[in-house]
């Protein structure tokens, strides 16, 4: 696949953290109850922590249970895609940025009405944008 932007291991090594890296670019997951936003409820736009994409929106974020920040579906217009992901001998939906290739999380069918998704994704993964209030 073609992403719009691309870059080497070693610049990407140069941009982010270390678990950055391990999550974003090596599909790494980070320990559940973890990430930075797994409990906010800060309201505005979850964004790529590689490219600054926007991905999702605190007005679909809901509280899980998971320990993961978890959406019922990508901000419109979004570039997010998901594959099919068998690694760890189980099928399951990995969830993309479609812009730059980062690995956000997976994608379950356990989420609430009306659409039944449950976008479970890493908080190293995003960055948050607050949305001003005037």
């Amino acid at each position: 696949m073609s992403y719009k932007v691309q870059k080497s291991d070693a610049e990407w090594r140069s941009e982010l953290d270390p678990e950055e890296f391990r999550i974003c670019r090596a599909k790494g997951t980070e320990p559940a109850f973890s990430g930075a936003y797994w409990n906010s409820k800060q309201d505005g736009e979850y964004r790529c922590t590689c490219c600054g994409a926007r991905l999702f929106d605190s007005q679909t974020k809901y509280d899980s249970g998971s320990g993961w920040p978890s959406f019922t579906e990508p901000a419109p217009g979004a570039p997010v895609e998901t594959r099919t992901d068998q690694s760890l001998g189980m099928e399951r939906t990995e969830v993309l940025c479609a812009d730059c290739g980062a690995h956000l999380g997976h994608v379950f069918p356990d989420g609430p009405d009306p659409g039944g998704a449950r976008y479970c994704i890493n908080s190293a993964s995003l960055k948050l944008r607050k949305r001003d209030r005037d």
